[in-house]
């Protein structure tokens, strides 16, 4: 969840409360039913919600929080359900109900993405590693220690990179792209609008666009991550293995930890690969990628 910061503090400035978001369909959500700005009852996800005010999972309590979880007694799933304590609560005292101004449900892969493109528009750049004569940095752009930006390397922020990382020679870094500690971008690599966590190697000839990239994982030379389709319509990904339409004109790949591909791989949009998948040289991926199906050449 991402919310904005006038409502984290209003709501640490109300005693015991509750964050809630209005919400077009609460069918997805579990909600809150209110009096005067005060918590009732909270209801599970049901087909029929008594409110549109959903559950946004930010709480202040004191101690007695803790009280009500021990006197509430275990579900039908063998756990102390958070939502039946705060139902016990509220008929002892009054909880504050806050809504947020901004909540994002960072639930998707893809989610990951609009999240960045949130926080890094407000970054402000700073250089703490090395950048060689002959780099172009544009924007606000942000460098770890331990890191260098190569000569020919040409970068337009937002862009956040972590430290230790290896960037360039002559490589394209676009906006809205976050890149974590001890990462390669080799010559010739462009990275638009992702995210690529520790450890990961994308060394050349390969274009990442509107991507997540997990840890530890290694492109083979020539590796392309399609992310619009022709007719232009948003792309479908998969979550949980059930394919859901991600809601994104332009979605790459949703790459797992430890995935390494073959050179002259081709990748669909929207195409979600299982953590470990080893590909074969000129493989064609697409759809749901798991460990283990073969490639496709």
């Amino acid at each position: 969840m991402l919310p904005d910061e006038p409502s984290l503090l209003a709501l640490a400035s109300r005693g015991p409360a509750v964050s809630a978001i209005q919400v077009a369909d609460p069918r997805r959500y579990g909600v809150f039913v209110g009096d005067g700005g005060r918590l009732k009852s909270v209801v599970e996800k049901s087909e029929s919600p008594p409110s549109n005010l959903a559950n946004a999972g930010i709480y202040h309590f004191g101690t007695s929080i803790f009280d009500a979880l021990r006197a509430i007694p275990l579900s039908e799933r063998g756990e102390y359900e958070l939502t039946d304590a705060l139902n016990l609560l509220a008929g002892r005292e009054s909880i504050a109900i806050v809504e947020l101004s901004r909540w994002m449900e960072i639930g998707r892969p893809w989610d990951i993405l609009a999240a960045n493109e949130i926080l890094l528009k407000d970054q402000v750049g700073q250089i703490l590693g090395k950048v060689e004569s002959g780099a172009t940095l544009k924007g606000d752009v942000s460098l770890g220690r331990g890191s260098i930006i190569r000569s020919g390397a040409y970068i337009e922020g937002p862009v956040l990179i972590g430290e230790d990382c290896d960037i360039g020679p002559n490589c394209f870094i676009r906006p809205t792209t976050c890149i974590a500690d001890r990462v390669r971008i080799g010559n010739a690599v462009e990275v638009k609008n992702s995210a690529i966590m520790n450890d990961s190697k994308i060394g050349h000839l390969s274009y990442v666009g509107d991507s997540v990239i997990g840890e530890g994982c290694n492109f083979g030379a020539g590796t392309v991550c399609s992310n619009l389709r022709h007719d232009g319509k948003s792309i479908k990904s998969y979550v949980k293995g059930e394919r859901v339409d991600s809601g994104r004109r332009k979605l790459g790949v949703m790459m797992g930890d430890h995935v390494m591909t073959g050179i002259n791989t081709s990748i669909y949009p929207g195409t979600v690969i299982e953590p470990g998948f080893q590909g074969l040289p000129a493989a064609v991926l697409k759809k749901l990628v798991s460990v283990s199906q073969p490639a496709k050449k």
